[in-house]
């Protein structure tokens, strides 16, 4: 599966970015996946449940599921999980879309906006490929640039870089 992220700050636009892209993509026939992060503490299935009841006995996972999507809450009490064992849990896609995991060395675009007022994580971070702004910028590296709303753009250069056949 390839896998291309989507990085930024607070309210940059990363979301409705990766949102787009995902419907660009599977227009074109392309099967998508998505991981997002959050660094807020996940709670799926709070009060009362039969789901919550097994998590808070002990059981290290849980399947919730229904008749229109299934969805398994993972109790990861010792260490964060790693992004590749996130990615070794999906179906089999074209492409996976990480949003956030600034750190990990995927390529990636920055969604950047110039209402967010806050330096380039390109700057240092060598897998930012390109960044995605809603204002020119004078950048410290050599990487394209895009109209945040170029979705077709934006998709042809991820599929260009990852050999997408779309």
């Amino acid at each position: 599966m390839k896998r291309f992220g989507i990085t930024g700050w607070k309210n940059a636009g990363k979301t409705t970015l990766t949102a787009r892209l995902v419907t660009e993509f599977t227009a074109r026939g392309i099967s998508v996946s998505t991981i997002k992060r959050s660094h807020h503490s996940v709670d799926l299935d709070p009060g009362a449940t039969d789901t919550n009841t097994h998590r808070r006995a002990g059981a290290s996972e849980v399947m919730l599921a229904s008749d229109t999507r299934y969805a398994i809450l993972k109790e990861h009490a010792q260490e964060p999980p790693k992004l590749d064992d996130l990615i070794a849990r999906l179906a089999p896609v074209d492409l996976v879309l990480i949003e956030g995991f600034k750190a990990e060395t995927h390529p990636k675009i920055e969604a950047h906006r110039a209402k967010a007022a806050q330096g380039l994580i390109a700057t240092n971070t060598p897998s930012v490929m390109a960044i995605a702004t809603d204002t020119p910028l004078t950048l410290e590296r050599d990487i394209p640039q895009f109209d945040l709303d170029d979705i077709d753009a934006i998709a042809d250069f991820i599929s260009d870089l990852l050999g997408l056949a779309t």
